[in-house]
């Protein structure tokens, strides 16, 4: 069976997160990556954060399973005329580095879409242009500049950063939809375009309810989140669930750090947490019975909920509420997840094997297509298939030793 991006070639040339998360999903859907690296060094995160000395770092291998990974000198001429001739038999480029840096190396846009008119050239920024195009952008700070980190914590702490990589992955899998819709307007124009995501304007896209909440702010304090004083900006909320029916994490046993579960309230489900918490009378209280008597004491609510589920394992409370399709879903921990056994039989936790670390755990494809089905592979090692990209363009063993001796490759 074939893949859904079968027959896409794409010359890689991203580093650290933003750009691999994206490519590595082109990959895993079929298309021919081609990660571009520098002689000797390559993508700096295979020598970050290091848990073998030596050995390709899981930061790397996590970011860039089933590519193919060549090595080259963009600052000698011999590159920059390798570079013309792979930029000539590829569909899509790729790139996240600074603003301007391969305008530097001599290839802007303008040109490449000179050498190959239906080139996708696609490009990852920290920001738009304007005030702070130059600025440099990390993951953290496209959660701060984008709406994530004011919104999230607790109202009397500090802005709180996600564990959830928003900034950098978050930005490559908009990416992704841009680079796809490049592709299918191309096969109407036959042409290629500038496709552009800023890390800022991504995380802004997925903050876009605190974007409704500051505007609903003009009206009033926002009755589904939990604080008392409200200003003219939305507030640091907590663990509300930002939407309609409130939510919250409550604490179960034995009452280890990650032992939590969230609940959410919807008018069906409050008589049978009633019955579950032991106190059914509150079900027709008009104290209690409704969403808007119940709006203004939220906090109270919770910690009777927290009462019962203190008694239970968050696994326990978990059967409980589902068996009266009550929304809820346990605090689940790193290690809880990589051992995980349905997690590993959808293939959302994948073992791969690796030829200089062994066997390591890393995420599956996320998408699933019925027509085709992901096979998750690890990373190449730096340069492994120089041989095999180069010989596709015609170079033979003999051109490829005076590549390498020349220190081209």
């Amino acid at each position: 069976m074939g893949k859904a991006l079968e027959g896409v070639r794409v010359l890689d040339m991203t580093h650290v997160q933003s750009g691999p998360s994206s490519t590595q999903i082109l990959a895993w859907l079929g298309a021919d990556v081609i990660k571009l690296e520098t002689p000797g060094r390559g993508d700096i995160t295979r020598g970050q954060l290091r848990d073998l000395p030596g050995v390709d770092s899981l930061y790397f291998t996590m970011l860039n399973a089933n590519k193919r990974s060549i090595t080259l000198n963009m600052k000698s001429e011999e590159g920059k005329k390798l570079f013309t001739e792979l930029v000539s038999s590829v569909d899509v480029l790729v790139e996240n580095f600074g603003p301007g840096v391969v305008d530097r190396f001599g290839f802007p846009w303008e040109k490449l879409h000179e050498i190959n008119e239906k080139l996708v050239y696609a490009s990852i920024k920290g920001f738009g242009p304007g005030r702070y195009a130059d600025f440099k952008a990390y993951e953290v700070i496209a959660q701060a500049m984008g709406g994530s980190m004011s919104t999230t914590g607790f109202e009397e702490g500090p802005p709180t950063a996600t564990g959830a990589q928003i900034g950098d992955s978050g930005t490559g899998i908009h990416l992704v939809a841009a680079i796809l819709a490049a592709l299918y307007q191309r096969t109407n124009t036959g042409r290629g375009q500038r496709v552009q995501v800023a890390m800022q304007d991504a995380v802004l896209n997925l903050c876009r309810v605190k974007l409704r909440d500051q505007q609903r702010l003009a009206h009033g304090p926002l009755g589904e989140y939990p604080n008392e004083v409200f200003s003219d900006e939305v507030p640091r909320s907590g663990n509300a669930s930002g939407g309609g029916q409130p939510g919250w994490a409550v604490r179960c046993a034995p009452g280890g750090p990650n032992d939590y579960i969230y609940v959410i309230i919807q008018p069906v489900g409050w008589a049978p947490i009633t019955e579950l918490i032991g106190q059914p009378e509150l079900a027709e209280d008009p104290e209690w019975a409704t969403p808007e008597s119940r709006l203004s004491k939220l906090d109270k609510v919770f910690a009777l909920v927290e009462q019962w589920t203190e008694q239970h394992t968050k696994w326990e409370v978990m059967e409980r509420l589902n068996a009266h399709n009550i929304p809820c879903g346990p605090i689940l921990s790193t290690q809880e997840l990589i051992e995980d056994e349905t997690l590993a039989e959808l293939g959302t936790v994948v073992e791969v094997q690796h030829p200089e670390r062994g066997a390591f755990k890393t995420v599956g494809c996320p998408l699933k297509l019925s027509d085709s089905p992901v096979e998750i592979e690890r990373s190449p090692l730096l340069g492994e298939h120089n041989n095999e990209v180069l010989g596709e363009l015609g170079y033979g063993p003999q051109d490829l030793d005076r590549l390498r001796t020349a220190g081209v490759i």
